[in-house]
């Protein structure tokens, strides 16, 4: 098989590398929100509890629940990736820059990477792989 042959048959499968990362994102983007809800897989807040409902730190994990499992199946992406993305940046401005510019010392890498690749997705739409996919066979717009 030629060069020109392996490139153009890896970016054949560029649409489902996008579904693939937007599942494994998704994945890792619910954790933090069930923590916070459930403290499943883990408590991570400080006095190992739960957020309260209707606090602050409830609704981002509403948002990153819900909104993570909405990303991980694919459905409604564009809008839901969206406006996870403007919740990361919020997080990062409240939270994290605050406290230093650069990420790694303030600890804002994840708040920083999810913001720019919701906003991509938000763009991009989930790939085929998706209940979108499903729900508008063909369409430009779920791919």
């Amino acid at each position: 098989m030629s060069t020109d042959g392996l490139l153009s048959r890896w970016r054949s499968w560029a649409p489902y590398l996008l579904s693939i990362v937007r599942i494994f994102a998704a994945f890792v983007f619910i954790q933090p929100g069930t923590a916070k809800l459930f403290a499943f897989p883990a408590a991570i807040l400080p006095d190992g509890g739960t957020a309260q409902i209707w606090s602050l730190i409830g609704l981002a994990g509403i948002l990153e629940a819900a909104g993570g499992f909405l990303l991980l199946i694919g459905l409604f992406t564009r809008p839901v990736a969206f406006l996870l993305s403007g919740e990361m940046a919020v997080a990062y401005f409240m939270a994290h820059a605050p406290q230093s510019f650069w990420t790694v010392l303030n600890h804002g890498e994840a708040a920083v990477f999810f913001a720019f690749f919701w906003l991509y997705l938000s763009a991009a739409g989930p790939g085929p792989w998706s209940v979108d996919a499903l729900r508008h066979p063909g369409s430009a717009r779920s791919n």
